[in-house]
């Protein structure tokens, strides 16, 4: 738990440099197409390091996010089958060694995407689900690029904004309890990030 204190520490200092806004959008990018860690403690702790520039990070994180998430796309769409629709070799090493990614979730989500379309894709990216995992799929199943696009625009600025409004809101109140618990909040994160694979495995 010391190490996550200072690795705390760590992230909540780029809030107070010219490189803050740089680490988000590279987290959030990498995260809707293959980084297994959601962006949201690095936007916290940006949030609560500049309470000012809230929105201003929500907005690089959505941006970022949505970006990501076409190249997911783009990596389902142009890189995942063999020319006679086979898996490719960079789709094996994704059911291998990517979280919650294996062939049965796959075609498990072709499946929610047949019958539930948007709200699939705003589901997942709203929601501790891993994002990933339905961005490659979309690509890899090309669903409708419009629909994905608002989809992901839609419930990833809802999210982020969401977290960036509550930090605002409530800042000095929040980072006080953070500071007291942040053990226990370190413990409950990671639960919920481990949650969304659990979820992804037995249930999707």
């Amino acid at each position: 738990m010391k190490y996550l204190k200072k690795l705390y520490d760590w992230v909540l200092h780029w809030s107070e440099t010219k490189y803050g806004s740089a680490a988000l959008f590279v987290l959030a990018f990498a995260e809707a197409s293959f980084f297994p860690i959601p962006p949201d403690a690095l936007l916290i702790a940006l949030v609560l390091g500049s309470r000012t520039k809230a929105f201003k990070f929500a907005i690089t994180c959505s941006i970022a996010s949505v970006t990501g998430a076409l190249l997911g796309y783009t990596i389902g769409y142009f890189a995942w089958w063999t020319a006679d629709h086979n898996f490719s070799p960079l789709a094996i090493f994704f059911f291998e060694n990517i979280p919650g990614f294996t062939e049965t979730i796959f075609y498990r989500v072709k499946e929610m995407f047949e019958t539930w379309n948007f709200w699939v894709i705003f589901t997942a990216g709203f929601t501790p689900i891993p994002y990933k995992v339905f961005t490659i799929s979309g690509g890899a199943f090309d669903i409708s690029l419009p629909m994905f696009i608002f989809a992901s625009i839609i419930s990833r600025s809802a999210r982020f904004f969401l977290v960036a409004f509550l930090i605002w809101k409530y800042g000095p109140q929040i980072k006080s309890f953070i500071d007291k618990y942040f053990n226990l909040l370190a413990i409950a994160f990671t639960v919920l990030l481990v949650g969304g694979f659990v979820v992804i495995k037995y249930i999707f």
